[in-house]
């Protein structure tokens, strides 16, 4: 997971959008071709559905798709997978029906677009001008307003920006570092805005002795505090269900 960090302006003349690799498999469309997008604006963000970090980005993704398709903009998103349920394409494509994704969803287990873009982590997007030419980089979370008022310069339109989903989203909000996260069900002390598990198979999980029906692989919010909160996390897996981390993301200063 990756922290988040300014966005970038990348010399427009220099940096070209990578082709897609013939081997991913895709979700929405049939397979796209880069070459033929070369005509509109193009946004690409690498994600993972058990990553609390893309899940959190997952919301403006969602927003910019149905704002700005009719106007020309393609969003792709590129699923990646960091835990082992995302290496399955079935849970891939049964999480974007889930969430409720309606945009071109690329699956690429093998990271070979990954590769391609020298991908730093989850989340990261790229948003290409038309003739493909990169004009921004975002990696990691924040500055929603910022991507947004790029895509709306290249579309030139002007509208309300998408709301901040969460007020730690706003990118001149005090926000304190929260606990570093965790393999497995952890159990102990935490200070955080958050609390995220990432699961596999399918049971239920004690939270603070609150028995969570955990139905799906992928990444669960199990706590939200208004503000940064110190408290003790006390997690157990129970019957198929499997642990493979606990995240903490970080909250407003009280």
């Amino acid at each position: 997971m990756l922290a988040s960090v300014a966005l970038m302006r990348p010399p427009v003349d220099t940096i070209v959008a990578p082709s897609f690799p013939k081997d991913l498999s895709w979700v929405n469309v049939a397979p796209l071709r880069m070459e033929k997008q070369a005509t509109r604006p193009v946004l690409v963000e690498f994600w993972d559905f058990c990553r609390p970090s893309s899940m959190r980005t997952l919301p403006y993704v969602r927003a910019w798709h149905e704002r700005y398709a009719d106007a020309g903009l393609r969003v792709i998103s590129v699923h990646c997978p960091g835990f082992p349920p995302g290496q399955d394409e079935d849970e891939v494509r049964a999480a974007v029906a889930r969430l409720g994704i309606e945009h071109a969803v690329a699956i690429d287990t093998g990271f070979l677009l990954w590769r391609a873009y020298a991908n730093p982590g989850w989340p990261a997007r790229y948003l290409f001008a038309p003739r493909l030419k990169l004009v921004e980089v975002h990696h990691g979370e924040g500055d929603y307003p910022g991507t947004e008022r790029a895509i709306q310069e290249l579309l030139g339109v002007e509208r309300d920006l998408v709301p901040l989903v969460r007020p730690a989203d706003d990118d001149d909000a005090p926000i304190v570092v929260p606990t570093a996260d965790r393999e497995g069900a952890y159990s102990g002390h935490y200070e955080a805005g958050e609390v995220w598990v990432v699961t596999g198979g399918a049971g239920i999980l004690g939270v603070n002795g609150r028995d969570v029906p955990i139905e799906h692989a992928g990444a669960h919010l199990l706590l939200e505090h208004a503000r940064h909160t110190a408290g003790v996390l006390e997690l157990e897996p129970r019957g198929g269900l499997e642990v493979y981390a606990t995240t903490f993301a970080a909250g407003i200063v009280a």
